[in-house]
């Protein structure tokens, strides 16, 4: 069964170079199988409240407002370990996903081929 846990960061969220939103793009994979499951942004109170819960938490522009992800459907993301890529504006989050991560009910959100 996963767990809540508390991480510091050893990154200041002042480090981070920002995108024009004042956001980060995370790359979110699966711990165990390295499977990517999704893309999403986070501002800093979003990261402070992942470090702070063990749990990911993104900052919602569709919705304007924080979101931790599965407080509604139950499909929880728990923090396995977060990186800073070399330009400090990317993380990539590895996480023990329960259910799905995507919205659609796929467990990933790239599901659609293209090529």
């Amino acid at each position: 069964m996963d767990c809540e846990s508390t991480f510091e960061s050893k990154i200041a969220w002042k480090d981070f170079k920002l995108n024009s939103d004042g956001m980060v793009p995370v790359i979110v994979q699966d711990y165990k199988t390295d499977e990517v499951l999704m893309l999403a942004y986070m501002n800093e109170e979003a990261f402070e409240t992942t470090l702070k819960l063990g749990k990911m938490t993104y900052w919602s522009r569709s919705r304007n407002e924080l979101w931790t992800k599965g407080l509604t459907s139950g499909h929880v993301q728990y923090v396995k370990s977060l990186m800073l890529d070399c330009d400090n504006d990317t993380i990539l989050a590895k996480v023990s996903q329960i259910g799905a991560a995507c919205h659609t009910g796929n467990r990933t959100c790239f599901f659609k081929e293209l090529v």
